[in-house]
């Protein structure tokens, strides 16, 4: 860091940084961690709006188009299924305000997104109430038609068309004024034009038929989202906080780091911690998708949004509220939209080009014939109107996102993160798949099941300085050691000098004296044979057992073997991987032959590559994608981080809590089960599936509709409600990925 300067009395920090780059986020952190409350000075303004009313691709390309002629905005993104709009402005020359009165202009509401407004009941919305207006007045204006009555009928008519087309209008007169042609405009177009044919019962019904798609398009979209807001729901709002001897209930942002909080009987954890006192059974769904409660006791970790079943726990908070996992992952989620899928971009692509193509074709339809074939202008004014009328429909614009969202949605709800729409498509081109062996093929958990000394050594010395060695390392292998020290009260300090060989081993100092461990490959280097040894090396390693040699500068000095349990899941998985499509399951293991040998068997994998660095893994995954093509690799989000982003897709185990996986995985498993990946490779088959099927019926519906309105064949009304039909269907058909 340059240099920090505080002023006293303006009670200002100015931190300048010099070669290392330091975030704001990092040094806000920090200051809050000392009790103290920062505010970041700063040229632009971030705020989070909801938007009503944005349900197709049409709003949010008006709503870009408004953003666009905004002075002072630095940046936006619109979401479509969350129906939020991210704006960067500069508050010098644009106000909050002024943005959400740019929306109002489009006849779509805006409001900020904390600002929580209760849900109405459906029969006081007022799209809601003009529909049924529309209805009414329409079907009152058809009965006196059929008793003769035609000028009151002409005029329950035209209240139908102005109070059932005043939303959709109101929104087409707002993209023209921003010179674009979306589905509302054709709608306006197509009962203008019959209004001035003097069709008015036609138009009539035209408003109405294309109102109640509107309406039930939205609450198709509506359900999608609620796969969203559901995740959103599981975030408590309040914690109860133990501060200078008080219990308080405050705001979960006002929670500082270290502080204790108590989650009663029932209740949400409204922070993520580490359990400080009491023990509980926590149900774990909402973030790992497991459905079996978990005990948590003195020193365990739990996250936000999940259920404290029984036992009165307090927590002691490690994140802060925007940091916790369920906040990470609802972020996640939230910014998959910006991932898309190339279904997705032909869906918005398509929408650009298909209604203005529409509008062109309507106006030859209209003119080419009576000026240069004679035809009767209100013959094929009407045929052009029909043209129109029938490719009014947001089908095939929504039924991809849908599709998409709802598969995210899920997957979620399931425990399975994916990064993106991208991603899901991805996992369906998938036809090999590498996983790590140790923590992802086995439980990650080692146990010490041989001891053997060799020279002058016992047992329990060689243990002590393994021990010694490992204690400064990270590594499963080393862990294990010392563990199995501590369980047999085995005392031991540790080394001085310590320094990880990575791939190899470890090295340091105890006692004064420098000591080696690590795999064969370290004492190969080092020029120590190792024939004495070797059968009984082997025998370890055929039995699937990792071993561990240890050496002073010149001699070996013992023999510790290591074995991992496979997890009981994984040979079930792999299986049904096998019976979706996956061509070959490989392993990539650092560890020795023998042992890679034994738990390939084990787990069923069709190959497998033992002593691997991690630049070798990364090569192996290169070379089975020459072989098969897509390729999948699955570990840990750590230490398998570059294989996993030279590969296809990259899937993180054991997510939950893990900040390191939720950031480098393309699709993070939040639990430890292996038995969710067949689910993600089903799921993304499923979706791909469904949205080849919407995007076939809609351009099949197209194909049929626009030649038969241009042949006269079809008319209005029957025209918008098979287009309307074939809509509704293909979302309807979207939403069937929200079931398991």
């Amino acid at each position: 860091m340059g240099s920090v300067e505080f002023n006293l009395l303006t009670g200002q920090l100015q931190v300048k940084s010099a070669g290392l780059e330091i975030g704001r986020r990092e040094i806000v952190r920090v200051v809050e961690k000392l009790g103290h409350k920062v505010e970041a000075d700063q040229k632009y303004k971030q705020v989070r709006l909801h938007v009503e009313g944005m349900d197709c691709e049409d709003e949010t390309t008006l709503i870009e188009k408004k953003m666009k002629s905004l002075k002072g905005l630095e940046s936006f993104r619109v979401d479509l299924m969350t129906q939020n709009l991210r704006v960067r402005y500069d508050p010098g020359m644009l106000s909050v305000q002024e943005i959400i009165k740019s929306i109002a202009e489009t006849g779509m509401k805006a409001r900020l997104e904390k600002e929580k407004v209760a849900a109405k009941a459906w029969w006081k919305e007022m799209r809601i109430l003009t529909l049924i207006g529309c209805g009414v007045f329409a079907g009152v204006g058809f009965v006196l038609e059929q008793l003769g009555i035609e000028t009151y009928a002409v005029g329950f008519y035209a209240v139908a068309i102005v109070s059932g087309g005043y939303y959709p209008a109101r929104m087409g007169l707002a993209a023209l004024r921003t010179f674009t042609l979306n589905i509302r405009t054709l709608m306006v177009a197509g009962a203008a034009g019959a209004v001035i044919l003097g069709l008015w019962e036609e138009a009539a019904i035209l408003v109405f038929i294309y109102s109640l798609g509107d309406v039930l398009e939205a609450f198709a979209v509506d359900r999608a989202r609620g796969a969203l807001r559901a995740l959103m729901d599981l975030m408590p709002k309040e914690a109860i906080v133990r501060r200078n001897g008080e219990e308080l209930t405050l705001p979960v942002e006002e929670v500082r780091i270290g502080e204790i909080i108590i989650i009663k009987p029932g209740e949400r954890m409204p922070l993520d911690g580490r359990v400080d006192s009491g023990s509980s059974a926590v149900d774990e769904a909402p973030i790992t998708g497991e459905p079996i409660p978990v005990v948590k006791e003195k020193g365990a970790e739990v996250f936000a949004g999940t259920v404290n079943q029984r036992g009165m726990l307090e927590v002691e908070v490690s994140k802060l509220s925007q940091d916790t996992t369920l906040a990470r992952v609802i972020h996640s989620v939230e910014e998959a939209q910006a991932k898309k899928s190339s279904f997705q971009r032909f869906g918005e692509v398509f929408g650009k080009i298909y209604t203005p193509a529409m509008f062109a074709l309507a106006l030859g339809v209209m003119m080419i014939p009576v000026w240069f074939l004679g035809g009767s202008w209100s013959q094929w004014f009407y045929r052009s109107l029909v043209v129109l009328v029938v490719s009014c429909s947001c089908g095939i614009a929504l039924s991809i996102p849908v599709a998409v969202v709802a598969a995210i949605g899920n997957a979620a709800r399931n425990g399975i993160l994916f990064k993106g729409g991208i991603y899901l498509e991805q996992a369906a081109t998938i036809k090999a798949i590498a996983f790590d062996k140790t923590g992802t093929l086995t439980i990650g958990r080692p146990q010490v099941t041989d001891v053997i000394p060799l020279g002058n050594y016992s047992r329990d010395e060689i243990l002590a300085l393994a021990a010694s060695l490992e204690s400064r390392s990270e590594h499963p292998l080393g862990e294990a050691i010392v563990r199995k020290a501590r369980e047999d009260d085995i005392a031991f300090v540790p080394a001085e000098g310590f320094e990880a060989l990575i791939g190899r081993g470890a090295k340091g100092r105890v006692g004064g004296e420098f000591f080696y461990i690590g795999g064969s490959r370290l004492f190969l280097e080092r020029n120590m044979t190792l024939n004495s040894i070797q059968l009984r090396l082997s025998d370890l390693e055929s039995q699937g057992k990792s071993t561990m040699l240890l050496s002073d500068r010149q001699y070996l000095i013992g023999v510790i073997a290591v074995g991992d349990q496979l997890r009981f899941e994984a040979s079930e998985a792999i299986k049904q991987l096998k019976q979706i499509g996956i061509r070959q399951a490989a392993m990539l293991t650092g560890d020795n032959e023998g042992t890679a040998k034994a738990v390939a068997e084990e787990a069923g994998v069709d190959i497998y590559f033992a002593r691997l660095l991690p630049e070798d893994k990364v090569q192996k995954v290169q070379d089975l994608r020459k072989i098969y093509g897509g390729i999948a690799m699955v570990g840990d989000g750590i230490n398998d981080a570059p294989a996993m982003a030279v590969a296809d897709l990259g899937i993180a185990m054991g997510a939950a809590g893990t900040d390191v996986a939720l950031e480098t995985a393309d699709i993070a498993l939040m639990s430890d089960d292996l038995a969710k990946l067949p689910v993600v490779f089903n799921l993304s088959r499923r979706t791909v599936r469904n949205i080849r099927q919407n995007i076939a019926i809609s351009l099949a519906i197209i194909a049929f509709l626009v030649p038969a309105a241009l042949v006269g064949w079809i008319g209005m009304v029957p025209g918008l409600l098979i287009n309307e039909a074939g809509g509704l269907a293909v979302i309807a058909n979207g939403l069937r990925l929200l079931k398991r």
